[in-house]
């Protein structure tokens, strides 16, 4: 880093990088850990459940299967013709009133 100069003696640099003698640590941090261990206990969890509905949506399947389905009725939509026939002029001749 240093310049040598006529003398033969090292010159100090003019520009010096802050904290380079710094060690990077490799500490755990601890958010950094508890967080691990957070997600660790969440999937456990969630893997149970998994298991659970996997289950439960076993015995759904097998209890649908035993009863045996009840045929469906069709409604059917039955619509009535008007009472009174449509008058398209007189309609005409109220909406130009308007």
């Amino acid at each position: 880093w240093g310049r040598i100069n006529k003398r033969g003696k090292k010159q100090k640099n003019v520009f010096q990088v802050a904290n380079k003698h710094l060690k990077p640590k490799n500490k755990a941090k601890p958010v950094t850990t508890t967080l691990k261990h957070i997600n660790a206990v969440k999937h456990e969890k969630v893997e149970n459940l998994n298991q659970i509905f996997t289950e439960v949506q076993r015995d759904v399947r097998s209890i649908s299967k035993s009863v045996a389905p009840e045929p469906k009725k069709q409604t059917q939509i039955v619509r009535e013709p008007p009472k009174e026939s449509v008058n398209v002029d007189n309609a005409a001749q109220l909406f130009s009133q308007l």
